[in-house]
């Protein structure tokens, strides 16, 4: 087994409860990690034994362009999708991370992290 990570995927997206966010919009950070069988690509050297993290990329940023209210309803879109465009994956873990958020005070960010 082995983890593949990729982290610090940045988007500006319309996610939010509120509809002066889907308006706006806001800057989105995502953490990603990937468990899965890194036997065969070790030994192969080839992407096609391989989780091709540049369609995973390309996937995330898809699941980015469609609106949502929670940052919950983001992340379970993007491991259905994930798992449903890919193979060999054993466990995914997605942080969404919403930076200055509109809560009523000075707020870096705040996340969500969900696995499958």
């Amino acid at each position: 087994m082995g983890l593949i990570q990729i982290e610090n995927m940045e988007f500006y997206s319309f996610h939010g409860h509120f509809k002066e966010e889907q308006i706006v919009g806001n800057k989105f950070i995502l953490d990603l990690t990937i468990e899965t069988d890194m036997k065969f690509p070790a030994e192969s050297d080839n992407l096609r034994d391989a989780v091709d993290y540049q369609m995973v990329y390309q996937i995330v940023k898809l699941q980015m362009e469609k609106k949502s209210h929670l940052l919950e309803n983001i992340a379970g879109r993007i491991i259905d999708a994930i798992y449903s465009e890919m193979r060999g994956i054993k466990k995914i873990t997605v942080k969404v991370s919403k930076m200055n958020p509109p809560m009523g005070g000075k707020i870096g960010s705040v996340s969500v992290v969900m696995s499958r």
